[in-house]
């Protein structure tokens, strides 16, 4: 498929899905700016989008910092052109029983899970309205769709992310702009290494499904990109994903109960 975007903005890029992103905006022929709080990562990954013959300018953001996300914006938008692609990636995972974790836990995913998708579309929106064209796509997570239990403060902000991309889908597209919420499952990625809050069963059992998954960080990435261009509310990549989602919407007064034995039962054997 052809690009339908040419300058591109992804932050949380020095690994996992930001990489994978970048990369496939690479085989596309997007110039990309790798933005990431890790430097050295982000400079790996913008070494591997140049291997593939695409520009890529290294910009450092911590998207919890409304000034950094403006820089990055500025910065950007100053090195390779106006940015018709936004990737919302940036995140973390607090994980644990509601009443075992701290406020701090819950200020620090909020911060950056949630206030940093805030501002970024509230940096690169405008710009796209004005131009009348533009594709922003938000990295939530299936917990925006599903809620998991012990993982509150995940499910909040992703729930958030959720929302806040399908209303912003409704008020944008009559200028020209997409709006999509990323909803994966598992699948092999960086995020339980800085995860922060109580270690539980369901963590092992969340670390192995991530590398038995047989949809990984690149096809998660390709068919994000396809589904955003395609103008759609929701990507849903893995069919666990998409079909308790439908199981959750058919059944919304049962589907809390079989979610709760599910995942004891999964642990059981992860």
């Amino acid at each position: 498929m052809l690009a339908m975007f040419q300058h591109a903005v992804v932050t949380g890029a020095a690994s996992g899905l930001g990489r994978a992103l970048c990369l496939e905006l690479a085989q596309r022929g997007v110039a990309v700016v790798v933005s990431d709080v890790n430097a050295e990562g982000a400079e790996e990954t913008a070494e591997e989008v140049r291997r593939r013959g695409a520009r890529a300018e290294v910009i450092d953001c911590d998207v919890a910092d409304e000034a950094s996300v403006n820089a990055l914006h500025e910065e950007a938008e100053g090195r390779i052109g106006p940015i018709d692609l936004l990737c919302n990636n940036a995140g973390v995972a607090v994980a644990g029983p509601f009443e075992e974790l701290s406020l701090e836990d819950w200020k620090w995913i909020v911060d950056i899970n949630l206030w940093g998708v805030i501002y970024g579309c509230r940096a690169f929106l405008p710009g796209m309205r004005t131009r009348g064209h533009g594709y922003v796509l938000n990295v939530a997570s299936a917990a925006g769709l599903l809620r998991s239990p012990n993982m509150a403060p995940y499910n909040v902000t992703k729930i958030g992310v959720v929302g806040l991309s399908e209303t912003l889908h409704a008020e944008y597209a009559e200028y020209g702009v997409n709006v999509t919420a990323l909803c994966p499952t598992f699948f092999q990625t960086a995020i339980m290494d800085s995860s922060r809050g109580v270690e539980m069963a369901e963590s092992k059992m969340a670390r192995s499904r991530m590398k038995r998954s047989k949809v990984q960080a690149p096809d998660v990435a390709r068919i994000a990109l396809d589904d955003l261009v395609a103008g759609k509310v929701y990507s849903v990549p893995m069919t666990d994903g998409r079909v308790l989602w439908a199981l959750k919407r058919a059944a919304p007064e049962h589907f809390y109960g079989l979610l709760n034995r599910a995942a004891k039962w999964a642990t059981r054997f992860s």
